[in-house]
């Protein structure tokens, strides 16, 4: 009898694959190179690949888990973005940079796939140092008179993790408004008991897609990868920094932590608010009710232009990877490019190329060491692509690159958390800036450029003489990098 449902229990198996090869090819619509990675996958590993398609396979972009609570919101903010967009294409958007009218065309397409409005009365400071952010944060933190609105993707429990919690402790005893959001995922390694404190004072706390059975989350793939922190509606804070110790550069396997993120002051920060509010409401399935307080209209001194673009697995648009093909191709003199993990899809690889062959000085920087050893592979076999055509290549070494930052022509430029994988483009939710200030642009043209100085240009000939194994392990990696 054991024997019989034993023997039973193979003869599943290829059914059950030729099922979801059924489902991948024909009810999925993905990306030819999706597709073919998971047949692959369940071929190779019967059985184990039905379990991982479970966990990595789901599809959210039919799901618009993303509403508005009513009809008078929707009204609201369509009218705002057909405004600006009849404005746009009237030309009576009056730029207080004039360089941007160049790339009007780029705000109108965020505003009609992202509903990204466009703002100018910005203030922008660039943190590169993870101790120079965290003070500046903590300090807004201490001076918040009204609330506090939280999300990080990976919060640790270290030093930097309970002091943040303590700041916000304290807020919430005040009788300040504090919610405070993290990812499942991100924040898996966190005790149980992390956030008692807060929610003892009276702050709120709420996990991003948590998972429902133990020790077993079957929405690996669909994580909330945004960092933001909101303050008053008036300060707000976005980019690459998560809060641990790490971050900080006291790793001893990473070292130096070198990232990049913003803070900012005006009408952007309304937008980034406006985002908070939609993410809570999926978290916590509770709504914040809509008040002034949230989204006080006070005029600002800046000047800077931005739009906040954010992107997520329950849209098709992959807004963040058009925005920057966008950018890619519309670059004259050059575009510098700095990414922990770059694993592109094939029209951000053929726009790199195109850019190249058309004398712009296209430069890539990664780190020189990894944080994830398969990516890291794959990442090579891409950059093999793209030397051929010109394209340069720079290996970080002062410590562990993790800033997601591109600057073309010293006039446009993005900062956010959206690094240049299909994961970030595909997967995850994430959000950020588009900034259009010649100011702010040369400034991080700059820093890429001192960068550039703790880093080892990856020549043709260098990689071409790297060693067999490496030879052998990247294309492999590469197969598989749409999934994973």
């Amino acid at each position: 009898m054991y024997t019989f449902i034993h023997e039973g229990y193979y003869a599943l198996i290829p059914v059950i694959n030729i099922l979801l090869a059924i489902t991948v090819i024909f009810l999925e619509r993905r990306n030819v190179g999706v597709t073919w990675a998971w047949l692959m996958v369940l071929f190779f590993l019967p059985g184990v690949g039905f379990l991982l398609y479970l966990i990595l396979g789901q599809n959210l972009s039919r799901r618009k888990i993303y509403k508005l609570k009513n009809e008078s919101e929707r009204q609201i903010i369509s009218a705002l973005v057909e405004q600006q967009k009849e404005d746009l294409r009237q030309d009576r958007v009056p730029y207080r940079d004039e360089v941007v009218h160049n790339y009007q065309d780029m705000i109108y397409m965020n505003l009609s796939s992202a509903y990204a409005l466009y703002t100018q009365d910005n203030e922008v400071a660039i943190y590169t140092d993870g101790s120079e952010k965290f003070e500046a944060l903590l300090q807004d933190i201490e001076q918040a008179e009204d609330h506090v609105h939280i999300l990080y993707f990976i919060i640790r429990n270290d030093s930097l993790g309970v002091r943040l919690v303590e700041a916000l402790a304290r807020k919430a005893r005040e009788g300040r408004a504090v919610r405070l959001m993290y990812d499942a995922i991100g924040c898996s390694a966190l005790p149980r008991d992390f956030f008692r404190d807060l929610r003892e004072a009276g702050g709120e706390v709420a996990a991003f897609f948590p998972s429902r059975i133990p020790y077993l989350n079957l929405r690996v793939n669909y994580r909330n990868h945004r960092k933001l922190v909101i303050i008053d509606g008036k300060v707000g804070y976005i980019g690459g920094f998560n809060v641990g110790n790490e971050y900080l550069g006291l790793s001893k396997r990473f070292g130096y932590w070198r990232d990049t993120h913003l803070r900012l002051v005006g009408g952007s920060v309304l937008h980034m608010q406006a985002l908070f509010f939609l993410d809570w409401t999926l978290a916590s399935r509770q709504e914040i009710a809509l008040a002034p307080r949230y989204f006080p209209l006070v005029p600002h001194s800046g000047h800077v232009g931005m739009q906040i673009v954010s992107s997520g697995p329950d849209s098709d648009w992959q807004q963040i990877k058009n925005a920057y093909i966008k950018m890619i191709v519309t670059a004259k003199e050059y575009i510098y490019i700095q990414t922990p993990y770059f694993i592109p899809d094939e029209s951000l690889i053929t726009a790199l190329k195109m850019a190249a062959l058309s004398g712009v000085d296209v430069k890539l920087m990664i780190p020189s060491k990894p944080d994830h050893r398969f990516v890291y592979w794959a990442s090579f076999s891409y950059i093999g692509e793209l030397l051929p055509f010109g394209v340069q290549c720079y290996l970080y070494e002062k410590g562990f690159l993790h800033a997601k930052t591109i600057v073309a022509d010293g006039r446009v430029a993005s900062v956010g958390t959206a690094n240049v994988d299909i994961r970030s483009f595909k997967l995850n939710f994430e959000v950020n800036a588009f900034i259009y200030d010649t100011e702010t642009a040369e400034t991080l043209t700059q820093i890429f450029e001192a960068d550039m100085k703790h880093s080892r240009w990856l020549t043709q000939t260098g990689y071409s003489n790297r060693p067999l194994l490496h030879k052998f392990r990247e294309p492999c990696a590469r197969l598989l990098s749409p999934i994973f």
